[in-house]
């Protein structure tokens, strides 16, 4: 996660509301994991921690809570190999909406007080370097003739390091890539709606108001181009991210804010569970409980506002910013990679499902932390300097 910049002065505010306590900006050399509460006198270490767990629940999810080509690397259906659990990991998926809602707070963050050139270098320099190692490393692997799982032709590797390989039909090295694609859409709504003509409470509460509107219009028309770029599906969780942010920026009596994370729960449920509900049935592996569903988004929600009013600041320890740092190259290695390490475990060495499902998070961690130490600590800002020289 990346801090304000000094770079651009002090966050300039909408003259009908004073900010108490305001951020002040956080050094240039500042990592974006330092992601830092009102005052700029601690880190929100808390919502790094936050971040892993939602990374954790993607995770069981691939491993043990769907079907597909994790069925082949075990060897059997997840559901057998974890009978007891196996329901419980179909809701990891929605760690993805909580991912979601901690990026609205973390880019308005990031936005305020920015110049647009410097907001698109701390964005490309945060995703691509260990994005294109993960990229590389994943067709390494499925290369190897030992290897069960398909590698893709060259020509779909190239595209692939674009991280435009979504809207452009071409297969995906990486199955969370689609996550990305949602990502980078909001950073350009944001971008261009908040950043270039400069953020501002007022500004920021009327992008929320009208991509609220225009998403639900969208939505509406059944037009696939408004669909593509209004993402009515995954702006109700970016926007209640937004909206939190102010809360956290302006305190928690502003209730303009508080409308906007309340108006973006109530739809964000409505997708999430429109999403991933379906009909009890035997054949239904994915079968999920609307109330449960509805559970675990409010409380991802919850815990990102109880983060956002300071409720956790006494979680102030180090080892948070590190798991919050491992969280991105974790979650991108995880899926494609756990399939060849759990079936090298389970089926090749005989471990126990869940010695295997516990061993294959940690060598994943492991490889995020390499990754995170010799990819993206010398490779980030080289980029970050090279796009914005004047930092």
């Amino acid at each position: 996660m990346t801090t304000t910049s000094p770079a651009a002065g002090a966050p300039r505010l909408a003259p009908d509301r004073a900010a108490p306590a305001a951020p002040s900006a956080a050094p240039a050399a500042a990592k974006d994991t330092a992601i830092r509460g009102r005052g700029g006198a601690s880190r929100l270490r808390a919502l790094d921690g936050l971040r892993l767990v939602a990374a954790l629940m993607v995770a069981a999810y691939h491993y043990g809570g769907r079907g597909g080509d994790v069925s082949r690397a075990w060897g059997d259906s997840p559901a057998h190999q974890f009978p007891a659990l196996s329901g419980a990991f179909a809701y990891g998926c929605l760690g993805v909406q909580i991912f979601f809602v901690i990026s609205g707070f973390v880019i308005c963050l990031s936005g305020w007080g920015r110049t647009l050139r410097s907001f698109v270098a701390s964005r490309i320099s945060r995703l691509y370097p260990a994005y294109w190692v993960a990229i590389l490393l994943v067709t390494a692997v499925f290369a190897l003739p030992w290897v069960a799982f398909k590698a893709l032709s060259p020509s779909e590797v190239l595209t692939n390091l674009t991280m435009l390989q979504y809207p452009l039909g071409v297969h995906r090295v990486l199955g969370v890539c689609w996550t990305l694609w949602a990502e980078m859409r909001f950073y350009a709504l944001f971008a261009l709606c908040v950043v270039l003509p400069g953020a501002t409470r007022g500004r920021v509460v009327l992008f929320c108001a009208g991509w609220t509107l225009a998403a639900a219009l969208a939505q509406s028309s059944h037009e696939p181009f408004l669909n593509t770029v209004l993402m009515p599906q995954y702006a109700p969780f970016f926007i209640g991210g937004v909206g939190l942010y102010l809360l956290h920026r302006f305190g928690r009596k502003d209730p303009v804010a508080w409308t906007i994370v309340l108006v973006s729960w109530l739809i964000g449920q409505h997708y999430a569970v429109a999403g991933l509900w379906h009909a009890p049935s035997v054949h239904a592996f994915s079968y999920r409980s609307a109330t449960v569903i509805i559970a675990v988004v409010t409380a991802g929600f919850a815990l990102v506002a109880a983060v956002a009013l300071g409720a956790f600041r006494w979680a102030d320890w180090r080892w948070l910013t590190v798991a919050g740092a491992l969280t991105y190259p974790f979650y991108l290695v995880h899926e494609h990679l756990g399939w060849v390490v759990i079936g090298a475990l389970h089926r090749g060495a005989g471990l126990p499902s869940y010695a295997t499902l516990l061993g294959t998070v940690a060598l994943m961690l492991l490889l995020a932390w390499t990754m995170h130490r010799w990819v993206e600590r010398p490779l980030a800002p080289r980029l970050r300097r090279a796009i914005d020289p004047r930092r």
